[in-house]
């Protein structure tokens, strides 16, 4: 028995010093076999095989490990994500050279990465640079302008929507409540107004199913999760993983019903169509298709399907955060608020509603809207980029086909840009006369030619939103919430946490 208890002891002990020599392995393996660097790659911490600088961020919310690294190894530095380089782009200059001064060096999308395979290369946002990326932007643009963004056209439709959000807002007046699905609801509408001819009751089950389904944010999601984490060495890596029931094969079913709920929108639309007579975004891209028939191009039903998830994408999120934010800090800025209110009193002063034009007439609200979205930084990595030919920034040398993350977050909060950097100060967008005067490092949509596709709706849609719930209503911060936490959630896009709003209503105006 004894003789059995000192084998068994020594198996323990044999076992324990197998496994404490493997562990010493793999550190020492860790510690000396180096991944070659690039040759004048910009600096950055020492990554480790496989892994990369991967153990060192935090995936929940890189953007103060951002900040730090920026801090050691200056504006531009490198990051292995596993065993490829990512170069990180901080500040207004840097980010100038690189997205407007060397724009086609920069204009390029990561590929060969999941995401690409769930979008099975189709859309734009995330489409590479090249003919069929420079024809769908140029379609997009063209057909937006044709369908009255900037005209009075889309006014209307803005409006249209408003006067449903304040049906909304009169049923919850002396009532607090997070108002996130309702903003949510009213920036898809116009979006869908536009893309499918239709908007939707608020407890429709198209929305319901759009939201839930969440494909853009999946899609996106994973974009940005996925390079900060093992998840993608797994599935670049083992191939042979991806048939298994793994944690990223949701990503695919969720796209795929997402595609299915739009593709029979498309198919609605064709046995609808008069040719020739759009009346909204698909119609227009069906007649494109007719004209085209077959020469080749990149048009097609199946790139129209994730060409419309994209917009959609474009004008839903990044405008109802906005706007969740906006009204935020207004209900905790009162003295900002009213002076608003006093400004859009005066110039509205007679009129029915308000207009696009209206703003060249008020610009302290102007200079609010403006500080709002550079404080809601809501996408904070903007989308990243890859470059397309081996090129040069700031000295350093970045080889084609080098992912870039442009950190907008580094720009909207750098100091020496703004006179107030890290509060929330509409003078950051006033000059000493009182007039409106935006700097140029203001980028939340990016620059150059991959600038956000939705921009001139977005403004559009939250001046008018903005400026007709404050003609209507007083937004109060309730007694019973506490003290405001404007600390964002860190996603796709940065959310304000969950906050309720207590609504007051001013004078009567009819829309």
């Amino acid at each position: 028995l004894r003789e059995r208890r000192a084998v068994n002891c020594w198996t323990s002990v044999s076992m324990l010093g197998f496994l404490i020599l493997v562990w010493i392995c793999i550190f020492l393996l860790f510690l000396f076999i180096q991944i070659p660097r690039p040759k004048n790659l910009p600096p950055g911490p020492r990554p480790l095989p496989l892994f990369g600088n991967l153990l060192k961020l935090n995936i929940n919310n890189p953007l103060k490990d951002f900040e730090r690294l920026a801090d050691r190894y200056g504006k531009v530095y490198s990051l292995y994500l596993g065993s490829k380089p990512w170069v990180v782009l901080n500040g207004f200059e840097v980010l100038k050279e690189a997205l407007v001064t060397k724009a086609m060096d920069f204009a390029g999308r990561p590929q060969d990465l999941m995401v690409n395979h769930i979008t099975k290369g189709s859309g734009v946002i995330l489409s590479d640079y090249g003919s069929s990326w420079k024809e769908h932007r140029r379609f997009a643009l063209m057909t937006l302008r044709n369908f009255g963004l900037g005209k009075q056209s889309m006014e209307e439709r803005i409006l249209g929507e408003v006067s449903h959000v304040i049906a909304q807002l009169e049923k919850r007046v002396g009532s607090p409540f997070d108002p996130q699905t309702m903003f949510h609801n009213a920036a898809s509408n116009i979006i869908c107004i536009v893309l499918f001819g239709s908007r939707y009751d608020y407890d429709d089950e198209f929305l319901k199913h759009l939201k839930l389904t969440a494909f853009s944010l999946v899609i996106f999601w994973t974009f940005y999760k996925e390079i900060l984490s093992i998840l993608l060495q797994i599935y670049d890596t083992f191939p042979v993983l991806r048939s298994l029931p793994l944690p990223f094969k949701k990503a695919f079913t969720n796209a795929s019903k997402a595609r299915e709920m739009f593709a029979q929108l498309v198919n609605e639309h064709k046995k609808t169509r008069v040719p020739g007579e759009p009346r909204d975004f698909i119609d227009c891209y069906l007649d494109e298709l007719d004209k085209r028939g077959n020469d080749g191009s990149s048009f097609s039903e199946a790139q129209l399907i994730l060409y419309v998830l994209d917009l959609h994408f474009a004008g839903t999120d990044t405008t109802s955060n906005t706007l969740l934010t906006a009204f935020l800090y207004l209900m905790t800025h009162p003295e900002v608020q009213a002076r608003c209110q006093t400004e859009i009193d005066e110039v509205l002063e007679g009129k029915d509603h308000a207009s696009y034009e209206d703003r060249h007439n008020m610009p302290y609200t102007l200079a609010v809207i403006h500080e709002v979205q550079r404080v809601a930084n809501t996408v904070p990595l903007g989308v990243f980029h890859c470059t397309t030919k081996d090129t040069t920034l700031m000295g350093y040398s970045i080889p084609k086909g080098t992912c870039v993350i442009p950190n907008l977050t580094s720009v909207l909060k750098e100091e020496g840009q703004w006179k107030f950097s890290h509060e929330f100060n509409p003078d950051n967008f006033l000059n000493e006369q009182g007039q409106f005067e935006k700097p140029e490092a203001f980028m939340p949509f990016s620059a150059g030619p991959r600038v956000c596709l939705g921009e001139g709706l977005a403004r559009m849609e939250l001046f008018l939103i903005m400026v007709t719930l404050l003609r209507r209503f007083q937004f109060v911060w309730p007694n019973d919430a506490g003290d405001p936490d404007y600390t964002p959630v860190y996603g796709v896009t940065l959310t304000p946490k969950p906050y309720r709003m207590h609504i007051r209503c001013r004078e009567t105006v009819s829309l």
